[in-house]
């Protein structure tokens, strides 16, 4: 068994202990303050010298209450060697793992939401939620009543206190949810608004978190999965995205305050120009259309697939024809699946445009003087000399 110094110390970057065990790759030590990948927490890095030189912790892990060090070099057992871990990312790591406690429990007070795991990973950390009613996601104003709630708790500067209580003192405590494990049960506590069962490093108050940040919600197997990032990561977060703002707000000419509504109007814009372009290519295409049609026996009939089309450019292309007296109308253009079909006559006219399209066999409908239906190719001249 490894005493672990980070239990009653999670400050202590350096330690003298004895090599007690060895493995190809990894070593034991009597005592350690380096932290074993669980409980959502990454391991923590860093170097162990003695007499010969020294190695780098690469892995941490434990198996039956020991601790193992992974390296990249062997160091025999018995040696006396010196530990020192990787602060920056021990700290990063507790600010991280206390944000995890307090947006769990005010998930927990706010919406009910039950934790049932969390990951910090190398950029972002997420907590895995089961909400009431399945809920898998919180909405905009949720997201702000519950990082005001956060925030606040942490700025406030309340003390975290760990230990382990005996028995019948545990039985007392109102933790939040029940301990996965039966002994050894150590207890972190914020304030009074949080206590539940954790082995993992945390702050001695909640002011040293900094400040907490929650990126995203959404649903995860059936789960809702909550990203946030906490201490320096959001403050790095915050640079960026604000970094983000002022180029913006460069590009259009405006400043951070003002850059979102620069770049609505930017698009706005845009999309009406996009519009009016789309409307001018539709025009040319109607021309085109006017002068490729094939014209049949007496009367002005126009019949032609157009490869380049949709329904719309063919509907304005029926309005441009359909000026002219004496006109009937056979057009068609590709569909996802097929064609889409219209067929249509001027108003001096009397053919049934419905009963013409039924004798296709298109399905299809529309009045008797305009109608569009789908096909599965389009309707050849040679058909519709035989119906006319």
């Amino acid at each position: 068994m490894t005493n672990r110094l980070y239990y009653d110390n999670a400050y202590l970057t350096a330690f003298d202990a004895i090599v007690v065990d060895a493995l190809p790759g990894r070593i034991a030590l009597s005592q350690s303050a380096f932290y074993p990948t669980s409980g959502g927490q990454p391991f923590d890095t860093g170097i162990i010298r003695w007499e010969n030189g020294e190695v780098n912790v690469t892995d941490v892990t434990v198996e039956n209450d020991t601790v193992w060090h992974h390296v990249d070099a062997q160091i025999p057992v018995g040696a006396n060697v010196h530990g020192e871990i990787n602060w920056a990312r021990r700290f990063d790591h507790m600010q991280q793992h206390a944000g995890d406690h307090m947006i769990a429990g005010a998930v927990w007070e706010l919406f009910r939401g039950v934790t049932i795991g969390l990951h910090t990973g190398s950029d972002v950390s997420s907590i895995d939620i089961a909400m009431e009613e399945g809920k898998t996601h919180l909405t905009e104003e949720e997201i702000r009543r519950l990082e005001d709630s956060v925030n606040r708790r942490i700025q406030q500067n309340h003390p975290i206190r760990c230990w382990f209580p005996d028995a019948d003192e545990l039985e007392s405590l109102p933790l939040r949810k029940k301990p996965t494990v039966s002994e050894h049960v150590r207890i972190v506590a914020m304030g009074d608004f949080e206590m539940v069962a954790c082995g993992g490093t945390h702050p001695d108050t909640t002011g040293q978190i900094g400040v907490v940040k929650i990126l995203s919600t959404l649903p995860a197997r059936g789960k809702m999965r909550l990203t946030f990032v906490a201490g320096m990561r959001a403050v790095h977060a915050f640079q960026a995205s604000y970094q983000a703002v002022r180029s913006m707000g460069a590009m259009l000419s405006a400043d951070t305050e003002t850059a979102p509504a620069a770049l609505q109007k930017l698009m706005d814009t845009q999309m009406a120009q996009q519009k009016e372009m789309n409307q001018k290519l539709s025009l040319a295409a109607i021309e085109t259309i006017i002068h490729s049609l094939e014209i049949r026996k007496e009367a002005h009939v126009y019949c032609c697939h157009l490869p380049f089309a949709d329904a719309s450019i063919l509907q304005q292309a029926a309005k441009a024809l359909l000026q002219k007296e004496n006109t009937l109308l056979f057009l068609s253009c590709p569909r996802p699946a097929g064609c889409h079909v219209l067929f249509a006559r001027s108003a001096d006219r009397r053919e049934d445009m419905a009963s013409l399209l039924r004798s296709c066999n298109i399905r299809g409908g529309g009045k008797p003087d305009f109608v569009q239906g789908s096909s599965e190719k389009p309707v050849s001249p040679a058909l519709l000399d035989s119906l006319l």
